[in-house]
């Protein structure tokens, strides 16, 4: 089971990385997709990875 909170953990970590990824896009001026568009991807990406870090500590601490 600790393989699959690694798995879970690692795929939360890349989910998160890309919403900061994309709050720092925000930051910059002139960018192509609309702001609108950039905050929903990163609403998304940091919405499924708390979800994924989030299984991953009921799997740690209960499994």
């Amino acid at each position: 089971m600790k393989i699959a909170a690694i798995i879970f953990f690692l795929f939360s970590a890349y989910l998160l990385l890309g919403a900061i990824k994309y709050c720092l896009d925000l930051t910059r001026p002139g960018v192509y997709p609309p702001k609108q568009v950039i905050k929903k991807r990163a609403a998304a990406l940091f919405g499924g990875g708390v979800i994924f870090l989030l299984i991953t500590v009921v799997i740690y601490k209960f499994l």
